[in-house]
């Protein structure tokens, strides 16, 4: 009998609390984990879900803007991750785009950029600078649990150039953001429920086991098949 890869549908990862109740709250579908704040916490937590069964990976949670046209409750989806001088390329979502103002949320896709700390002021700017459109302390270091999965990186704007963290607004911006994070939620899942569904196909196609066939995805290796 040949294996049957394991198909579990979507892993997500929210850096905090909040954030992963938002997102459970949103939809039971969703399988979130917790990753903790800051890029430290993100490195530990992609080495062990790069190793957890899934179909796809999403980070989600909440960042600042970089640009200026971006509100508290905008949702910015990665074309790209930036750490540095090091960027990661992600697929096109224009699905996910398309999905999530279909339900009445506004939308950009573009870079998000990482940081170790809290940034403001001139820092902000110089990031802007650079072409990102949002920064957080997570994304870029949690992209590798994708291990050759399709990644989708949400984030939904908290806090900009004019109105930074320390702010009297933050409260009433927070409860925004994690509003829209809920109401992303089961946009998140259904992307996943596709892939889950593709992942399937594919291995009854293909059936060779789960852990080699993700190999050969990092690898960019195409499987062969026997006659």
């Amino acid at each position: 009998m040949n294996a049957t890869p394991a198909r579990e549908g979507l892993l997500v990862a929210a850096p905090l609390a909040l954030e992963a109740w938002a997102l459970r709250r949103g939809d039971p579908r969703l399988r979130v984990v917790r990753a903790g704040v800051g890029p430290e916490r993100a490195r530990r937590t992609a080495d062990r879900l790069a190793r957890t069964p899934g179909a796809a990976v999403a980070v989600a949670g909440v960042a600042g803007a970089l640009d200026r046209d971006l509100a508290a409750g905008d949702v910015v989806l990665a074309t790209e991750l930036v750490d540095g001088d090091d960027r990661t390329a992600l697929a096109p979502s224009d699905g996910l785009r398309n999905a999530l103002e279909a339900r009445g949320m506004r939308c950009h896709q573009g870079p998000i950029a990482g940081s170790d700390h809290l940034v403001k002021g001139a820092e902000r700017e110089a990031l802007s600078n650079g072409g990102a459109l949002a920064v957080d302390m997570e994304s870029p270091w949690l992209a590798p649990a994708a291990e050759g999965r399709p990644l989708a990186v949400l984030r939904v704007i908290l806090d900009g150039p004019d109105e930074e963290w320390l702010h009297p607004g933050t409260v009433r911006r927070g409860v925004r953001a994690l509003r829209v994070l809920r109401e992303a939620a089961p946009v998140l899942a259904d992307w996943g429920a596709c892939w889950e569904a593709r992942s399937r196909t594919a291995a009854e196609s293909n059936p060779i086991p789960a852990e080699e066939a993700r190999a050969n995805r990092a690898r960019g290796r195409t499987p062969a098949t026997e006659d």
